[in-house]
């Protein structure tokens, strides 16, 4: 295997569909790889650009816009790194020759609740929360009826847990459709509605796939807030039962989808000794980013090296850490950050800043890391950081 340099007649090009601070990441892990990297997204300046050695800026759901900057650049690996793509375009991109990761099918399948829920429940068998499709208000109101209240309500394409809602009475309903049809990446649509699920606790076992094999890291747990990630920690506690459960459904979704890479398996711990799949990413997750705290190769360094080819034959934790996502209160055009001085005074604390050029209400703007000698002493000392951050606007610079 050979690996070239930047610009060289023997880089390897890697273009990455999404920009943000997961793809920041990973673009930082690809260089240290030797990589040329191609970052795209719908908006200039987007975290994963400022690294990058090159951009382009295009809305991804137009096809012929996309097709027409992979041609251009003609990359080695496509790496999709949002839900808002056109997925049929990648289909006819791979069937021509071009590498998408892990590949154009997993990427289809995982960007739309509606493809991944039928193949794991339907296909592959795997235990689910029981769930339903509606494509109107009607057919909302029925599945509702059908699987019992409350129910959970997630637009077919989204993430971040924009447009997901619980509708807890029948009054709700109206409400949940109208936000869900908001939230969707791909506007309006087809939303999936799923029983409510009584769970001891969520948790993503980040599953790679390399050329030498399958390996997991350790369990992370997570808190959400209406559906959006907003701290987590590893490893979080199991029992030897479920977390072979776990193991074996994520070993038989992520085999289903193939190709190399990093995957974010979703399931849901119940208090019976369960494991429910909730959902799959063909890339690193956002609870993940605990990982650049807790392992000798963060998530983002595991998907570059499997992505490239590389074999990775073992993941390694050093410690038990928590993370904790600073968000936006407001709209911000030029954010700054302080408190930076308050946070690096707590030994085992750290920062990431993601380096996105403004700011709405609730977007993920940084994430506080922390480690401990247990998972509490760990999640208390990255929510004590998070307090003492602030993201504000910038003052106009006198000339």
């Amino acid at each position: 295997m050979i690996f070239g340099t930047p610009f060289g007649p023997h880089a390897k090009k890697v273009m990455l569909l999404g920009s943000g601070e997961l793809g920041k990441e990973v673009v930082i892990e690809l260089m240290r790889l030797g990589a040329e990297v191609i970052a795209c997204d719908r908006y200039p300046n987007a975290p994963a650009m400022q690294v990058a050695h090159r951009s382009h800026v295009f809305d991804m759901l137009d096809g012929d816009a996309l097709e027409a900057i992979v041609k251009l650049e003609k990359p080695d690996l496509i790496v999709p790194e949002i839900e808002a793509i056109a997925t049929d375009r990648l289909l006819k991109l791979e069937s021509e020759g071009f590498h998408v990761i892990p590949t154009a099918e997993a990427t289809s399948l995982t960007m739309d609740r509606a493809g991944i829920r039928r193949l794991a429940a339907e296909e592959l068998d795997l235990p689910t929360a029981r769930y339903a499709f509606a494509s109107t208000l009607t057919e909302l109101k029925d599945a509702a009826r059908s699987l019992g209240l409350p129910v959970v309500i997630k637009p077919i394409m989204s993430s971040s847990g924009k447009g997901q809602s619980i509708a807890r009475t029948a009054e709700d309903l109206k409400t949940s459709w109208d936000y869900a049809q908001s939230g969707g990446r791909a506007g309006g649509g087809q939303v999936i509605v799923e029983e409510f699920v009584s769970f001891e606790s969520e948790i993503t076992l980040l599953t790679l796939r390399s050329s030498s094999g399958t390996v997991y890291c350790d369990p992370i747990g997570h808190r959400q807030e209406a559906g959006d990630y907003v701290e987590s920690w590893q490893p979080h506690p199991m029992s030897s039962s479920q977390l072979r459960l776990a193991k074996g459904i994520a070993k038989s979704v992520t085999d289903r989808l193939g190709g190399w890479g990093l995957y974010g398996v979703e399931l849901f711990l119940l208090t019976d000794g369960r494991v429910l799949f909730s959902e799959v990413s063909p890339r690193p997750h956002d609870t993940g980013l605990v990982t650049i705290a807790t392992q000798v190769w963060s998530e983002f360094a595991l998907h570059a090296r499997a992505i490239l080819g590389l074999p990775v034959a073992t993941v390694t934790r050093h410690s038990i850490g928590a993370s904790a996502a600073v968000k936006a209160t407001t709209a911000i055009e030029h954010p700054v950050f302080s408190g930076l001085d308050r946070i690096f005074s707590e030994p085992g604390v750290d920062i990431r800043i993601f380096g996105k050029p403004h700011a709405t209400p609730g977007r993920r703007m940084a994430v506080c890391l922390a480690t401990g000698r247990n998972i509490q002493e760990a999640l208390a000392k990255a929510k004590a950081a998070r307090e003492r951050v602030s993201v504000s606007e910038g003052e106009e610079k006198s000339s």
